[in-house]
């Protein structure tokens, strides 16, 4: 799976321009505070991107080892089946029951496996959630500063605080 990309450069450059474009105006206190916020958030979102595309690859690899025990335990069945099929074979017996015996170790490490992937996956989706909300926070206080709107920013700001509770459900 592909690491989320987080295309908020342009929103960072007219922040920045709007910021500079009214530092001598009222309000331009406003403005830095609307900038920084916007940076730190974007900051964040470049983490739990980061960490949702580390969780993604993590996801499948534990699921990819996973069907590569149950192939050995299928393997190791099909074994077992064989030999059964040489009933008069007392070595075989003891044969059928070792293979028996090792496709409920390998069992147990393919559930594992995908226990783990599942994880995995759960972290991803949280915090590729963080990363969605932390986008809109970014966008949503673009508008702001381009338009001097205070709730907006307000908005985002709730936004972010969303998209930081997904983030930090993600870490733990």
């Amino acid at each position: 799976m592909e690491e989320i990309e987080v295309p908020t450069e342009h929103l960072h450059e007219a922040i920045h321009e709007q910021a500079k474009e009214h530092a001598g105006e009222k309000g331009s206190g406003w403005n830095m505070y609307v900038a920084i916020s916007t940076a730190m958030v974007a900051v964040l979102a470049a983490i739990a991107g980061l960490m949702a595309g580390h969780h993604s690859n993590e996801a499948l690899i534990e699921q990819i080892r996973s069907s590569d025990q149950w192939s050995f335990y299928q393997a190791k069945g099909i074994k077992a089946e064989i030999k059964k099929m040489a009933i008069n074979d007392p070595a075989a017996t003891a044969e059928v029951e070792r293979y028996k015996k090792e496709q409920e170790g390998i069992k147990e490490k393919a559930a594992e496996l995908e226990k783990s992937s599942e994880f995995h996956l759960a972290r991803h989706v949280t915090l590729a959630r963080a990363v969605t909300l932390f986008q809109i926070s970014i966008a949503i206080s673009a508008i702001a500063i381009l338009t001097r709107k205070k709730i907006l920013w307000y908005a985002g700001l709730l936004f972010s605080g969303v998209a930081l509770y997904f983030f930090i459900l993600g870490l733990l």
